[in-house]
């Protein structure tokens, strides 16, 4: 009997007692491989948020998942022109600065940009540049630009990113015109340009195209400076050029989307990241030029002097949003490939 109003006891105790909290938890939606595992663990430590890291591949792929619906996410990465066109659609939350002390430690000349010009909705996360890598053991000629690169004699010797607004881009700036002067009629100039390069590329690599110069595939490649900056890290034989025509700067960003279910843990995870020995860490896995002051000064004078991760940059030039136009380079590069394949 006393085992019977002990159970009784205990059932009752349980009904009116509130049920654990469950674990606070962030759902982070960033590009593949560039937020590192020891930032996430560190910041579950201190903080007991458990961060569920989802990716995807491109800033259209991330947008089209925001749209469906499929998932809430509380904090996102998207590219500079994505974010603009994010923001003039209601689709991010306003910053809450109080609650973003480590703001201070940013470069100002990385804020106030055309995709955010109030800096009210993104924090930089890691500015990058589109440049040419050569192997310099086996390119002995100067590569200077695309038109130095994209030639007969090195055909099947290149990588280039698959990425079909950068590549048109090239070809644009080459032609002398905006790389943001997405027009039917820019489009039309650039084609037989573009159909020409794209025969002379073996390797077609958004994900890791320093892997192929690093294996001795090809020779050349147009790629991310963080992937340039590896491959300059491990061999001095790899040099990196920003083209003479003109080269594309972008700015990787941190945002909390408008449908956030928890954005005092994104604000927390972006502040977090914006501590100098944090953001350090990120350098030290990606090693693009970041954009906090604080941290570069914790950096060694090898890593301040790679000259893919700090590059000579002028004023950034920046892809903007260019709307429905996104589907015509879609178009143009869908036909150039297939016809390069054949």
């Amino acid at each position: 009997m006393p085992t019977v109003v002990r159970l009784l006891t205990l059932a009752l105790v349980a009904a009116i007692s509130p049920a654990p909290r469950a674990a606070e938890s962030l759902n982070l939606f960033a590009w593949s491989e560039y937020v590192p595992q020891a930032v996430i663990d560190g910041f579950s430590q201190e903080t007991g948020i458990k961060v569920n890291y989802a990716t995807y591949a491109s800033g259209e792929e991330m947008l089209s998942k925001l749209l469906t619906g499929g998932a809430a996410y509380d904090l996102i990465q998207p590219p500079d022109y994505i974010a603009e066109a994010m923001i003039r659609n209601k689709l991010l939350r306003p910053l809450d600065r109080a609650r973003l002390p480590n703001l201070r430690h940013l470069a100002p000349e990385f804020l106030a940009l055309p995709h955010d010009p109030a800096s009210a909705y993104t924090v930089p996360y890691m500015i990058g540049t589109v440049g040419i890598v050569v192997n310099t053991e086996r390119v002995k000629e100067p590569i200077r630009g695309y038109r130095d690169l994209f030639q007969k004699k090195y055909s099947n010797r290149i990588v280039v990113v698959n990425d079909n607004r950068e590549i048109v881009s090239w070809a644009l700036v080459t032609l002398g015109l905006s790389q943001n002067d997405i027009t039917r009629a820019s489009l039309a100039k650039a084609r037989p340009l573009i159909a020409e390069w794209l025969k002379l590329v073996k390797v077609f690599d958004s994900d890791s195209p320093k892997t192929p110069l690093l294996n001795g595939d090809v020779d050349l490649g147009v790629v991310w400076s963080g992937e340039a900056a590896k491959l300059i890290k491990g061999n001095k034989k790899f040099a990196y050029v920003l083209p003479a025509e003109g080269y594309h700067s972008f700015v990787d960003l941190l945002a909390i989307p408008a449908t956030a279910k928890n954005p005092a843990a994104a604000h927390r995870f972006l502040d977090y990241v914006l501590r100098p020995e944090v953001s350090k860490l990120i350098s030290d896995e990606f090693p693009y030029t970041n954009p906090n002051l604080a941290a570069r000064k914790l950096l060694s004078p090898e890593q301040l002097a790679n000259p893919a991760s700090y590059p000579p940059l002028g004023k950034l030039d920046t892809f903007r949003d260019i709307g429905k136009a996104a589907a015509d380079i879609d178009k143009l590069m869908t036909d150039l490939k297939t016809a390069a394949a054949k």
